[in-house]
């Protein structure tokens, strides 16, 4: 079983916002573009990042940061320097757009802020949109997770900075394939870090009885799995199973199955059109009624508010 994998699979940029800003010592963008997830890596020099909610990240040179939104965030050198530019999804490097579409001498089409001057140059890459991107994946980052320099990719940065100053047919393509590797990357080099808190279904490896029984939730939600079932097929006892999931993962076995199987609802019904019943049935609940109070109990909504707050969400979104 490899849940990152799953996870990351559908994940697929399509017209990511990609970009180059150059930053001088006074300069604070607040990045509003409503992207649920968000890449950016310093080139050179560094940067703060300041999210929403918490204190601000400190970026050196080559270290990668994501973002997950759709809250907005702010970087600049000095985080005490407070934004004086906000960008979103509709003005997104505005300025050398129309330095571009005007035939200004020496403008690359994706760098902010026309020319070079200022002491960082920040790479951002935001999927527009949800592009594949789950709540289970969502669910397992912290707002701001940073990976540092020596654990990250160099090869991918430099592509992507060699990438964003060309301009050719098709180009859109690349940059889109090279945001989607260095997600991939990024999130397997953060989730391998022993300090960080990784999602239970990551992090038990150590203990082969729960990874069995991970595997069989994860692989079959909609059996009728109860404990002893899952200790049956994990090689345990009951009372065993009980305790070392518990330990590991956090929460009781059913607990955790009842979350997964939500997760997986919610998925479901946000990108399908598929009936409530029928999603209820393919992740493991008799009819909506029975799905609709595990969702509830589980997310703090109905499944069938769920769905209508995903509706207005892409009607809302460019």
């Amino acid at each position: 079983m490899d849940t990152l994998a799953n996870l990351l699979d559908g994940v697929r940029a399509r017209g990511a916002v990609f970009t180059r800003t150059v930053m001088s010592p006074q300069l604070s963008l607040r990045f509003a573009s409503g992207a649920q997830l968000t890449l950016a890596a310093a080139l050179d020099g560094h940067v703060w990042i300041t999210p929403a909610h918490g204190e601000p990240f400190h970026l050196d040179a080559g270290d990668i940061a994501v973002l997950r939104g759709p809250a907005p965030y702010t970087v600049a050198e000095n985080p005490a320097v407070p934004p004086r530019h906000t960008i979103t999804s509709a003005d997104y490097c505005a300025s050398t757009t129309r330095a571009t579409a005007g035939g200004e001498p020496g403008t690359d089409p994706r760098t902010c802020g026309v020319g070079d001057a200022g002491s960082v140059s920040l790479i951002s890459g935001a999927y527009e949109g949800r592009t594949g991107i789950s709540d289970r994946l969502l669910d397992a980052l912290p707002a701001v997770l940073v990976v540092p320099e020596e654990d990250s990719d160099p090869t991918l940065l430099a592509l992507v900075a060699t990438e964003l100053r060309r301009d050719r047919p098709g180009q859109q393509t690349v940059p889109d394939r090279l945001l989607d590797l260095l997600l991939v990357s990024t999130l397997r080099a953060w989730f391998d870090r022993p300090h960080h808190q990784a999602p239970a279904w990551y992090r038990t490896g150590d203990d082969p009885v729960v990874a069995a029984a991970l595997r069989l939730m994860h692989e079959h939600p909609a059996h009728p799995w109860t404990v002893a079932t899952l200790a049956a097929k994990a090689g345990a006892s009951r009372s065993g199973l009980a305790r070392r999931f518990t330990q590991h993962v956090g929460q009781p076995p059913m607990s955790y199955l009842a979350s997964w199987r939500t997760a997986l609802a919610a998925d479901l019904l946000r990108d399908t059109d598929a009936t409530v019943g029928a999603i209820a049935r393919q992740v493991g609940y008799s009819n909506t009624f029975a799905l609709s109070v595990a969702f509830k109990r589980c997310r703090g909504l109905t499944s069938t508010e769920h769905r209508a707050a995903a509706q207005r969400t892409r009607e809302l979104t460019p």
